[in-house]
């Protein structure tokens, strides 16, 4: 039996990373293969098992983490993995790209450091992977009536994997040419290697669940055809209309979306393109935003050997520790370095300003980016403060600015009469339900941009919601009360 007071004799200790200079070198995986299984199992057992596991709660999948944690420590391998796998479709996704909520409200955080819960999960997801545990699930039975999901990102998969296991003939339309959404082309390799998509993609085919690629309902499929012919359908096209920077120069040549960047890219990597038709190599790079999109910028940027990489951040810079209004349990606003910038500190790139509001891009002699203005952001408005204007050279410009929403000008949207909010987002009710009778909206289209394990716990609400429209009754897992309402808190 493994310690059960390890919390106060095992010091914390991540999953170890590669080189940060040798992963400039590839795009490979940032972690050293392999679990390091007893270290992985000693991280476990420090958990409290405590009488009331916020971490639980803090998990929009409400994963079962005490309990994972102590079969690990117990060496119980299998029956973590089932553990895990009976509340999160995909952990191998959350176990890398996941930051981790449960782990600033697990107990320990309140005066220390938390228990690794991210690290533990990746570790029971690749051994269960690695002993093949996580075995397709095909249905009994065939339930006989089909259903449409209409994308192919988390929510999307997670809502089909569900409604394919309860019977359902579930078909997913993706209007790319390859299923994952932002799996795919919007998150590099080094922080998802896509064997590891194509390999779940494989476990769903293997359980019934069909993939119709290059598709675009409301252009190729009309959506009132697409929803004549099936018993339910499901909208989770993501939020992919991305926030514009109305200043001057927006228009020159060298200034591009951040997501049409990293397509590029990811394209390459999966050998599509011999080179990416924008390349960072040699050239002086401002990413402009402070989230992980523009994490990825970098880490792309750096890989592609740019002269040099300045991040501007309208933000000012986070404290290293929780500030007063962020108390524990909830996930707070704290400085953090990503993989990326431990690499731009390794290729000595450039620096991360925070604090810094653009103010426009200057062109060259050429009428091509030559350099981007900036300026100290008011604390209160993020306005620029007079007499702080500067310019930095630059041939290539990112905007990482996030996402409204769902595309506006999608067929998809006006076909079916589905209505949207002042934010952009598809309209819905707590049971994830459109107007449009039998229409239901999952992930980033209905909630905003948000976190992959909200898409994951979205698309399992939403299926369970599905089933009961259905079937009049469901006993598919909905995580926090299968509410919408409820998963936007």
């Amino acid at each position: 039996m493994a310690d059960r007071m390890a919390f106060l004799t095992t010091a914390r200790a991540e999953r170890e990373r590669r080189d940060a200079q040798e992963r400039l070198g590839d795009w490979r995986e940032v972690y050293r293969p392999g679990a390091l299984l007893p270290v992985v199992g000693g991280q476990a057992g420090r958990c409290m098992d405590c009488g009331l596991p916020f971490c639980h709660s803090a998990c929009p999948l409400g994963n079962l983490v005490p309990e994972w944690n102590r079969l690990v420590a117990d060496a119980d391998w299998r029956a973590a993995a089932a553990r895990l796998l009976a509340t999160n479709n995909f952990p191998e996704f959350t176990g890398r790209l996941c930051p981790a909520p449960c782990e600033s409200a697990c107990v320990l955080a309140i005066d220390g450091a938390a228990v690794t819960i991210k690290n533990v999960e990746l570790a029971i997801t690749d051994r269960a992977w690695e002993q093949g545990w996580d075995l397709p699930q095909p249905p009994e039975r065939a339930d006989g009536r089909r259903v449409a999901v209409v994308g192919s990102g988390p929510a999307g998969l997670a809502a089909a994997q569900q409604l394919t296991r309860a019977g359902y003939a579930t078909t997913v339309y993706e209007r790319a040419d390859r299923p994952g959404g932002l799996l795919r082309y919007g998150i590099p390799p080094f922080r998802l290697e896509k064997h590891r998509l194509d390999r779940r993609l494989d476990q769903m085919r293997a359980e019934g669940t069909a993939f119709r690629t290059g598709v675009c309902v409301g252009r190729d499929v009309a959506a009132g055809e697409l929803r004549a012919g099936c018993d339910a359908l499901v909208v989770a096209v993501g939020a992919a209309a991305c926030r514009e920077l109305p200043v001057p120069g927006r228009g020159l040549s060298g200034v591009h979306q951040a997501i049409d960047y990293l397509t590029w890219a990811n394209r390459v990597d999966e050998g599509d393109l011999a080179a990416p038709p924008v390349s960072a190599e040699g050239r002086h790079v401002v990413i402009v935003g402070g989230g992980d999109t523009a994490a990825d910028c970098l880490g792309t940027a750096l890989r592609q050997g740019a002269a040099s990489v300045t991040q501007l951040d309208i933000n000012p810079r986070p404290p290293a520790g929780r500030a007063p209004g962020q108390p524990w349990p909830v996930h707070p606003k704290v400085y953090r370095e990503t993989t990326s910038h431990e690499e731009s500190g390794a290729a000595e790139a450039g620096p991360r300003v925070f604090a810094a509001t653009t103010v426009g891009f200057e062109p060259g002699p050429d009428g091509r980016l030559a350099a981007v203005g900036f300026a100290e952001a008011e604390p209160a408005d993020r306005s620029p403060r007079a007499g702080t204007e500067r310019s930095i050279p630059a041939e290539l410009a990112l905007l990482a600015l996030g996402f409204t929403g769902p595309e506006p000008d999608q067929g998809l949207i006006t076909q079916l009469g589905l209505a949207t909010g002042p934010d952009g987002a598809l309209a819905r009710d707590d049971g994830f339900a459109t107007d449009a009778p039998g229409v239901f909206v999952a992930g980033d289209a209905g909630r905003g941009q948000s976190l992959i394990v909200w898409a994951i716990a979205e698309g399992r609400a939403a299926a369970a919601a599905v089933d009961r429209y259905l079937r009049g009754d469901t006993e598919l897992p909905a995580p926090i009360g299968a509410s919408a309402r409820a998963l936007t808190l």
